[in-house]
This record gives structure tokens, C-alpha cells and sequence, in this order.
């Protein structure tokens, strides 16, 4: 079995760290540009793939995006901050620049689990995460549910179980969200 975790590089100041984190725990890691050809991707036949952050907005006119036919891989998937954003956008929710819909965040926030979730077993219910984002979740996408809030991030982790599709708003490679490396463990 192929163990390959793709990185998609949204630009990010944090993409170099996940594929450490990912290598420290003996996972192969490729970072690839965020408009890699789904073919490219296809061909490295990966376990699963991160879509990381990136400074950029979503609704932006010159917004980074993915080709849509990674959504339909049937592998895990996780988007991290512009990453969730992406996801979010690309699967019919929608997303706003955070002054719309609470406060921007940055720097360290407690994230709140409402449900349960594979990607956070065995964490507590009450986290403290790494927020950097300027614009929020304001609606996610069919077949999505909410798993985490934070004070000003009324969807600060989202996830579709059945499509194993993964959204968080928070950095977990950073070791300021304490339990985040177990989010990314493989």
C-alpha cells in the first residue's frame, strides 16, 4: 500500500512545516503546487492529501484554486485555514471575509468540539489552537457537519464523514495547537 501524503501548496508560510511534521512520523510527503494536474496527482497515487493555508481569499479574483477532481479521489482529505476556506467554496458553502461574520483571528484560541470526530479522537473537548485567518466559514457545504467552533469562528472545524473530506480552520503543525500533530499523524 501507498503511504504518499501530497501537500498542495496554497503559498503558506506554514507548508514546509507539514511535510516535516508529516516525514518526523516517517510519512513520504510531496509538496506540490496548488495547480498540479489531477493526473500528476493521480499517478503518485497518494493515501491522502493536505491542502494547506495560504494568504490569498477565496472570492479574490486572482484566488489560488485546485483542479475540482481532487474532491473525487474517494481519499482523505484535509484543508488547513485557506485550505478549509477552498473546500468549502469549491463544494457550494461560502466563505466571507471575517469582519462580515465575527473577528479575524490570530494567534492562539480555544476550539470547542461539538460532536465527534475520527480526526479528533482521543483529543479533548476543549483545545488550544493556532488561528490565522482574515475570512471565516459563513456556511458549509452539503453533506458537511460542524465538529469545532471557537469564540470567533462559528465553524473552526467541518468534516463529511462519508467522503472522509476533513476542514479545519486552525494550523495543527505548529505546536502551538496542542494537540494538532495528532490531527495529521498518519
Amino acid at each position: 500500500m501507498n503511504n504518499t501524503i501530497i501537500v498542495l501548496d496554497f503559498g503558506s508560510q506554514y507548508t514546509q512545516l507539514i511535510a516535516r511534521r508529516l516525514r518526523e512520523e516517517g510519512v513520504y510527503t510531496e509538496i506540490l503546487p496548488f495547480n498540479a494536474k489531477l493526473s500528476e496527482i493521480k499517478a503518485k497515487e497518494p493515501k491522502g492529501i493536505i491542502l494547506s493555508g495560504g494568504p490569498a481569499s477565496v472570492y479574490a479574483k486572482d484566488a489560488y484554486f485546485c483542479d475540482n477532481g481532487v474532491f473525487e479521489l474517494n481519499i482523505p482529505i484535509l484543508g488547513v485555514c485557506y485550505g478549509m476556506q477552498l473546500l468549502t467554496a469549491r463544494l457550494g458553502g461560502k466563505v466571507l471575509p471575517a469582519g462580515q461574520t465575527g473577528n479575524s483571528e490570530y494567534g492562539q484560541s480555544t476550539l470547542h468540539l461539538r460532536q465527534e470526530s475520527d480526526l479528533f479522537a482521543d483529543t479533548p473537548e476543549e483545545q488550544v489552537v493556532l488561528m490565522s485567518h482574515g475570512d471565516a466559514v459563513t456556511e458549509i457545504p452539503q453533506g458537511f457537519h460542524l465538529v469545532g467552533d471557537s469564540a470567533d469562528c462559528p465553524y473552526a472545524a467541518i468534516e463529511n464523514s462519508d467522503r472522509k473530506i476533513y476542514g479545519i480552520q486552525f494550523h495543527p503543525e505548529v505546536r502551538h495547537s496542542v494537540y494538532g500533530l495528532s490531527l495529521i499523524h498518519i
